[in-house]
């Protein structure tokens, strides 16, 4: 992984951490303009997006992140709960059988 990415990512996790929402945000996505393909920077701007109030944005990096790992149970629990928080109910809902279907998926295979 890149390093500056890895500087970055942590420095937002540690935002978060301590409810710096506006700090966390800009190096999320700093992260995703050096590497638009870093899931796992779309999933936390997703999450500190919809804590800071503003799931319209944060739906946004969700689909993001779920086009990049279209199996990924975490990431369609987020859309769905991004999608929930933003007033789009059916979508939500749709997200959230997604990822129990991903889910009964990975049981099946143990």
């Amino acid at each position: 992984m890149n390093p500056e990415i890895d500087a970055l990512f942590d420095d937002a996790s540690g935002d978060v951490a301590l409810g710096e929402l506006d700090a966390a945000i800009e190096k999320y996505q700093r992260c995703i303009a050096i590497d638009p393909e870093f899931f796992d920077g779309w999933q936390s701007l997703g999450i500190a997006l919809m804590k800071s109030g503003r799931p319209a944005e944060a739906v946004e990096a969700g689909l993001r992140a779920v086009a990049l790992r279209p199996d990924d149970q975490v990431a369609w629990s987020s859309l769905s709960l991004f999608y929930g928080r933003n007033h789009q109910i059916p979508e939500a809902e749709a997200a959230g059988a997604k990822a129990r279907i991903l889910g009964w998926k990975e049981q099946l295979k143990k």
